[in-house]
């Protein structure tokens, strides 16, 4: 005969493992399965292995960053709020500090320590915890969710089951479709799921000879068939396919509707100049070296590996000596520096993807409980969710959030 559990939870990523928690502190019995040998992979590898596991800008901030159906998270930021996680953490000892944009970070800047202590809770709240276990399909009867089937055709029974299999992002860490397959299986809609928070790859052939360029305080600017759609101001890097670095991830969150149109990418090498205060500029450098050649005389406004992509874009001549140069080739090759043109061909694959946009549909699930409007006693938590956010923290406090919420009220 089976053993009826009161909760099932598919996934042992953060939302998966603070649902457990917190069913468990309800006095639930409560069995947490994972694919992988051993609990949050995806997790150990967030913030570049250190975990900026939320961020401590104001409750009212977190829907500012949040890409996809903020106002879907609205009862799950206030109800498990980023101050009540950075609470929740320091009281089941992990020690936090906040840097720069309101990260925040393991005091040891140890992802695995955020790990440990989840773990260490789990056993506390007598969570039984299988490992290397897949879930082959979700059991469901007239309509109510009562349990799963194991690949080993062994079942297990309960009152409630939440999914929290995370998204299809770094797929080394065993992340898979299984979460939208289960919620397919029980009824619901799945918008395509894509990658997200990730580099561009562009057409232009000079990538290769600037690779490993950093930008800093440059401004990026996306046009779709001319129409600006995005804009930002910060670092960026050039890759050997592309482009990469902070304002350039947190485009790829934007433009995902447009990759059928023709892309450009525009960056503004000096943003603080206006075209005017540029050519002055540019006027006082070629008089200090008024009898280099054109390319040879950028080196103060860039770095040296850029001007011959600076120069050819602009058509002139780098063997051309600055003081042989016209008023209005100067100017032009101003505009060039304030305008440099790239073609956007693509969004790097899963591999690079820090989240996936996309997933199963918010409007057929409660966002007061996070249990399906469609099955019973099934939950949804984390990134299987269409939701996603920008960098800073934002996408692990929608787990921490709406797996709590799923582990109070299943």
């Amino acid at each position: 005969m089976n053993q009826r559990l009161d909760v099932i939870v598919i996934g042992g990523g953060a939302a998966g493992m603070i649902a457990a928690i917190f069913a468990a502190r309800n006095g639930k019995s409560v069995t947490l399965i994972e694919q992988n040998e051993k609990l949050g992979k995806k997790l150990f590898i967030t913030g570049k292995g250190r975990c900026n596991f939320t961020n401590a800008c104001d409750t009212e901030d977190l829907f500012q960053n949040v890409v996809t159906n903020p106002k879907f998270l609205y009862s799950a930021f206030y109800t498990f709020s980023n101050q009540m996680v950075m609470d929740f953490f320091e009281e089941i000892g992990l020690p936090y500090k906040v840097e720069r944009g309101n990260r925040v970070f393991p005091t040891s800047d140890h992802s695995s320590d955020v790990i440990k202590v989840l773990e260490k809770e789990l056993k506390k709240e007598h969570v039984e915890i299988l490992l290397n276990t897949k879930v082959k399909s979700l059991i469901i009867e007239e309509g109510i969710c009562k349990g799963v089937l194991l690949n080993n055709k062994r079942q297990l029974l309960s009152t409630s089951v939440i999914v929290a299999t995370g998204g299809v992002s770094y797929p080394r860490t065993g992340a898979c479709k299984d979460g939208y397959i289960f919620a397919e299986y029980a009824g619901h809609s799945i918008i395509k799921p894509q990658p997200s928070l990730v580099p561009f790859e562009l057409s232009d052939g000079c990538c290769k000879d600037i690779m490993g360029i950093s930008l800093k305080n440059v401004s990026a600017t996306i046009y779709a068939e001319g129409k600006k759609v995005y804009s930002e101001f910060g670092e960026m890097l050039f890759t050997h396919f592309g482009v990469s670095g902070p304002i350039i991830i947190k485009a790829s969150a934007y433009i995902h509707k447009y990759l059928e149109k023709e892309l450009k990418l525009t960056i503004d090498l000096k943003p603080a100049l206006d075209d005017k205060q540029l050519d002055e500029r540019l006027l006082k450098d070629f008089q200090i070296f008024q009898n280099k050649q054109l390319k040879n005389s950028l080196d103060k406004l860039m770095p040296r590996a850029l001007i011959p992509v600076v120069i050819e874009k602009s058509g002139l001549d780098g063997e051309k000596k600055v003081n042989e140069l016209t008023k209005e080739e100067r100017r032009h090759l101003g505009n060039i520096i304030k305008n440099l043109s790239f073609t956007i061909i693509g969004l790097r694959g899963w591999d690079e993807a820090i989240i996936t946009k996309g997933g199963v549909k918010v409007k057929e699930i409660d966002p007061g409980t996070m249990e399906s409007k469609i099955t019973k006693g099934l939950y949804f938590a984390g990134e299987v969710l269409d939701l996603d956010a920008l960098t800073g923290g934002y996408n692990l406090q929608i787990a921490w959030s709406t797996g709590y919420l799923a582990g109070i009220n299943c």
